[in-house]
């Protein structure tokens, strides 16, 4: 039986709609319509969601780059503020900014700051999705990160780059990263997708054909994730990372991001849902 708190939100998602100029949708509207439904607890559980947004900015802001994605939580100007004096972000990231930021301080004593600040940030903020209360956000952070962790090794591989200095984190997956020779990198039985994401790593030299590959696996991915998730809050967090997928493919190509939309809105079609009960 699942639960049924967020009934008339996770509905009301199929009244969004896109037009050919992508009007009608707005990633931050949608976000407001979610904390105004949500409780404190579960809206927590949103924004560590986006809080990997922050971590982009933060890794882009420490290697002296400007640019800044704006599904993070935090202004550009914020995140030049927390690079100095940490406040906003969550305990475990503040801790690995401070570390490295003052080398010899007590925040730098358990961690290894021979490691790029990107892979400490970004090991710590998989950690913390790792204790979510949300079982979406966790296999979805754990998916995530392993597909990120296959293309970083793709590529660290053609390059003649040792794999582990690109790779996040630990488990079975990363050893297979780190020890395997083959091709999928043995992973075929782990993980099915594999082949079809190395390939579109390797093999698509179409900077666009081989995002969209990509992120059709982070879909499918998402959708096996949350199959009997209906109207709770694995609904919502489901539904709002397909949403930041819709929302970066609608600033890259209009018409990608309605199709990509309107397959989201096919999927959580909630008349459909509530004749099925």
């Amino acid at each position: 039986m699942f639960s049924s708190s967020y009934y008339a939100l996770v509905a009301g998602f199929r009244e969004f709609t896109l037009d050919a100029e992508t009007k009608g949708f707005n990633i931050n509207e949608i976000l407001a319509e979610v904390k105004e439904a949500l409780s404190a607890s579960d809206m927590k559980v949103v924004e560590l969601l986006y809080a990997y947004y922050d971590c982009e900015n933060l890794i882009a802001r420490y290697n002296a780059s400007s640019a800044h994605n704006p599904l993070g939580l935090l202004s550009a100007e914020e995140i030049e503020e927390e690079l100095q004096r940490p406040s906003r972000i969550i305990a475990p990231l503040a801790k690995v900014v401070r570390a490295y930021a003052a080398p010899d301080s007590e925040d730098a004593e358990d961690l290894d700051l021979s490691q790029p600040f990107a892979k400490s940030l970004m090991t710590a903020y998989y950690k913390v999705c790792e204790g979510s209360k949300s079982r979406l956000l966790r296999e979805w952070s754990q998916c995530d990160r392993a597909i990120r962790n296959i293309i970083a090794a793709t590529v660290a591989r053609s390059q003649d780059i040792a794999i582990d200095t690109v790779v996040v984190g630990e488990g079975s997956v990363v050893e297979s990263l780190l020890r395997s020779s083959a091709a999928d990198f043995g992973l075929r039985a782990e993980l099915p997708y594999v082949e079809a994401l190395v390939s579109a790593v390797s093999d698509e030299r179409n900077f666009i054909e081989k995002e969209r590959k990509i992120d059709n696996i982070r879909w499918a991915e998402l959708s096996e994730l949350s199959t009997f998730d209906y109207f709770d809050l694995n609904a919502v967090i489901a539904y709002l990372a397909k949403m930041n997928m819709v929302a970066r493919w609608a600033s890259l190509d209009k018409k990608v991001g309605r199709e990509m939309f309107d397959r989201l809105v096919a999927e959580l079609d909630g008349k459909e849902m509530i004749n099925k009960l």
